[in-house]
């Protein structure tokens, strides 16, 4: 999980994404007016995860007017462009996930988190995909043993939606921020079908784009 300072302008953005990318990638030019992949990938430290790096894209970008943000896209190369509209993340408040939410896409929701403490009524289960030779199985896992968990809320409702980030990082500031990252699905019992949604948090900003 990675925190994201936001970039305040449209040649702030540009001069930063607009890179060269890695020394490997030999025919991505720095400052060519083309921001490809490779150049969004070397500013967010990542390598060949585009569902993940249109996550890291949406929101450097998210403190732009919505002009200079529209600049910014029609400057990506054609293959960035396709997975832009291909990952493009839901925007969503906590009281709207569960309803709104669609497993295995990006989405963005803002509100207020807090830890849950207690690990005594998190029994829920995810399904870890593990290679046996040919096949592939998925095998179920406490979520506890893989996340820290928190409930984040909004200011319109008390509802509130699960979000969780890998055990060991750092802690999520308990103020209101953005949360980024993958809808998945938390089989609420282990021979169940019954299923519930949660965050898997890639990256987190605070809403007025200061360092927390």
């Amino acid at each position: 999980m990675q925190q994201i300072k936001p970039y305040t302008g449209i040649n702030e953005a540009i001069v930063s994404l607009d890179n060269g990318g890695r020394f490997y990638n030999i025919l991505t030019q720095a400052e060519d007016g083309i921001i490809s992949p490779a150049e969004v990938g070397k500013v967010g430290g990542l390598f060949n995860e585009k569902q993940k790096m249109i996550l890291f894209l949406e929101l450097s970008i998210s403190a732009l007017d919505p002009a200079a943000k529209a600049e910014l896209i029609s400057k990506l190369d054609s293959n960035l462009q396709r997975s832009y509209q291909k990952y493009k993340a839901q925007e969503l408040l906590p009281s709207e996930a569960n309803d709104r939410g669609v497993i295995s896409s990006n989405a963005i929701i803002t509100g207020f988190p807090k830890m849950r403490e207690s690990k005594s009524d998190l029994n829920g289960f995810i399904l870890i995909p593990i290679s046996t030779g040919k096949a592939m199985t998925f095998v179920p896992v406490p979520i506890i043993d893989k996340y820290d968990i928190y409930e984040i809320r909004d200011e319109i409702s008390a509802e509130t939606f699960l979000i969780a980030h890998a055990r060991g990082e750092e802690k999520l500031p308990e103020q209101q921020i953005k949360v980024a990252g993958v809808l998945k699905e938390l089989k609420l019992k282990k021979d169940e079908e019954s299923t519930t949604k949660f965050l898997e948090v890639n990256y987190f900003l605070n809403v007025d784009g200061a360092i927390v």
